[in-house]
């Protein structure tokens, strides 16, 4: 027996690792192939994986596995990245839940014709999308920051909202009925998870800045105590009241990731590599669970659940919640596209329907489980499979910008532009210099940047800008005569070594950066102007500069005057430019037909002027 279940657990990690390998080459969410495997593999398909073959021990490793997920999920949000969406993030975790929570609940009532009871659990535990779904979207497609956020800290936050108050539903009502104990049993599950974690994480924090570590050892001592960290909150929780363990993982990844910590890189690539192993595991595992006899048993009224999840509550809860003018028409559209169930649900609503069929409610067991699985299958193969495409039709995807050349040049250049949202990527011929920028967390790929292909398969054709900023003068000309004249790119920069070089540059109407006036520039200004010139060197530290083609339909016509009314404050207008020439504009100038704005301030604030002004950006 021991060995069977090795030969299962060492072929299900190795499908898993290869779904992620295949997903990553095919920028597909990886969740969409681990599922399909699971069903491939489960009692459906191949009957390689059954309820049987783990038995009792199933619930443990599928609980340690979400501890793991949701540790490291949460540990990647930082203070920075809620800042980015507050208020739709507030929003999707308050008044989203309820809505899904309640409009869940009433299509499943009626739709399925259950009790009231069933209903509300089952919405309960379809309020989470949670990082095993949202996660794998994320590493292959690139959205905007504040998208981003929303989407992981709705995901993190209601994983332990489904989680909690799916169990106190459970035990309440479905076992209990006494729903006016519902109340106080979530605050009450809710405030012990969340305090272990944080004791936890205290506990962490302490061992790792204070107490001294083995020497050489030192980035794998951290590694390891973080990781027994967020496995000894999920425990503690879960010895004191089940189903909290979650709400204590994710307390305990989001203390720690907003606090200083010794070898914080080295632990951000550890958990990254285990999730992607456990993540594998655990949704095949789950996968191979589904049922299809229940499924199919749910008939049209399951079907109805899905389309009142997905196409109405999902997009209401979105509009209720994105109501800040950040988030563009296209980006609510995307999200409320784009809400796929994770392994909460699948987790929870397994050990549920167990515990349901050992008491003699069969039909209910049957019902609960399946619309569940139903809900996860069709929307992890529909939203997450699919994704890709639905950003692309929304167009919510930044136009790419591609630097040829990973020196320290292209580096810097794409650290600055990745802080303002723009989607880079860069090529670079040495493979060690790809490597370093790759596990900096760019995206960065080997090649001649002057080989058609090499640009091709960087994705030039949907690129906005290409930058050649190599020690190279002629590789820059090459790299920018191709983007000029080959794939038409509108905005080509180059670096140019040698100031006799320009007008070469400038010829194919490439925009030429000579280094030596480049940097007697920036001397100059450290001398005459310093307080600017470094307030410009910390931009995307805290402030931001954008310019822009006011594109808002509104806008022509306006006096400066009535556009300062509209602009969010800790931002101004800088600059305008019109007919080639540049000016501080008066209070009362009047905005033409492709003027072009500046914007300075901080950044939160040039972002919403931007996106008010320039609302197709």
């Amino acid at each position: 027996m021991a060995d069977e279940i090795l030969f299962v657990v060492v072929g299900v990690l190795a499908l898993g690792i290869g779904a992620q390998i295949l997903a990553k080459r095919l920028q597909i969410p990886s969740v969409l192939f681990l599922i399909l495997i699971g069903v491939a593999v489960g009692p459906e398909g191949l009957s390689f994986v059954t309820a049987e073959t783990f038995g009792d021990g199933l619930s443990t490793i599928v609980g340690l596995s979400v501890a793991i997920i949701i540790f490291d999920g949460a540990f990647h949000l930082r203070r920075e990245k809620f800042a980015m969406a507050p208020q739709a993030i507030f929003r999707l975790t308050t008044i989203g839940a309820l809505v899904t929570f309640v409009g869940t609940g009433i299509a499943v009532r009626y739709f399925l014709d259950t009790t009231w009871s069933l209903a509300f659990l089952i919405g309960a535990l379809l309020v989470a999308t949670g990082p095993t779904v949202i996660t794998p979207i994320l590493e292959v497609i690139t959205v905007r920051e504040h998208v981003t956020a929303a989407l992981e800290g709705e995901g993190i936050i209601n994983d332990v909202t489904a989680a909690v108050l799916a169990i106190v539903i459970f035990e309440a009502v479905v076992v209990g009925n006494s729903p006016e104990t519902i109340p106080l049993a979530f605050l009450q599950r809710l405030a012990a998870g969340i305090g272990i974690g944080i004791v936890v994480a205290v506990g962490v924090r302490y061992l790792l800045v204070s107490v001294e570590q083995p020497a050489g050892n030192a980035p794998q001592v951290a590694r390891l105590v973080t990781l027994t960290g967020a496995l000894v909150s999920f425990g503690l929780a879960e010895s004191v009241f089940s189903e909290t363990g979650v709400a204590a993982a994710a307390t305990a990844g989001l203390v720690l990731g907003n606090v200083e910590l010794p070898y914080r890189e080295e632990i951000l690539e550890f958990n990254r590599d285990l999730t992607l192993v456990v993540l594998s595991f655990v949704f095949i595992s789950l996968a191979a669970l589904i049922d299809f006899d229940s499924l199919l048993g749910l008939g049209t009224g399951g079907i109805a659940v899905v389309v009142a999840v997905t196409l109405f509550v999902r997009p209401l809860l979105v509009a209720l919640a994105t109501t800040d003018r950040r988030f563009s028409r296209e980006e609510r559209l995307f999200l409320s596209f784009v809400g796929p169930r994770g392994i909460i649900p699948a987790s929870v609503a397994t050990l549920f329907a167990l515990e349901l069929e050992a008491a003699g409610q069969f039909e209910a067991s049957q019902t609960l489980a399946g619309t569940v699985f139903l809900v996860i299958f069709i929307t992890v193969v529909i939203q997450a499979g699919f994704s890709r495409q639905i950003a692309e039709y929304f167009q919510v995807i930044p136009m790419r910008t591609l630097i040829v050349g990973g020196g320290r040049v292209g580096r810097t250049l794409a650290t600055r532009l990745e802080k303002r949202g723009e989607n880079i990527v860069l090529i670079d011929e040495d493979p060690a210099v790809v490597t370093r920028l790759q596990e900096n967390g760019f995206s960065a790929l080997t090649g001649n940047g002057t080989d058609d292909d090499v640009l091709q398969k960087a994705g030039i054709e949907d690129a906005k800008i290409v930058v050649a900023t190599t020690a190279t003068d002629d590789t820059n000309l090459l790299v920018s005569q191709l983007a000029r004249t080959k794939f038409d790119i509108e905005t080509v920069v180059a670096r140019v070594n040698s100031p006799e070089n320009v007008d070469a540059f400038e010829t194919l109407g490439v925009r030429a950066i000579d280094v030596s006036s480049a940097t007697a520039w920036s001397i100059d200004n450290e001398i005459e102007r310093p307080a600017l010139a470094h307030w410009m060197n910390e931009l995307g530290e805290g402030h931001d500069a954008q310019e822009i083609t006011v594109t808002a339909t509104d806008l022509p016509n306006s006096t400066i005057a009535e556009l300062d009314a509209e602009i969010p404050n800790g931002c101004i207008v800088a600059v305008l430019a019109r007919d080639g020439e540049t000016y501080v504009p008066g209070a009362d100038t009047v905005l033409e037909e492709g003027d072009r704005v500046t914007f300075i301030g901080r950044d939160d604030a040039v972002r919403s002027a931007v996106r008010r002004f320039h609302p197709h950006d």
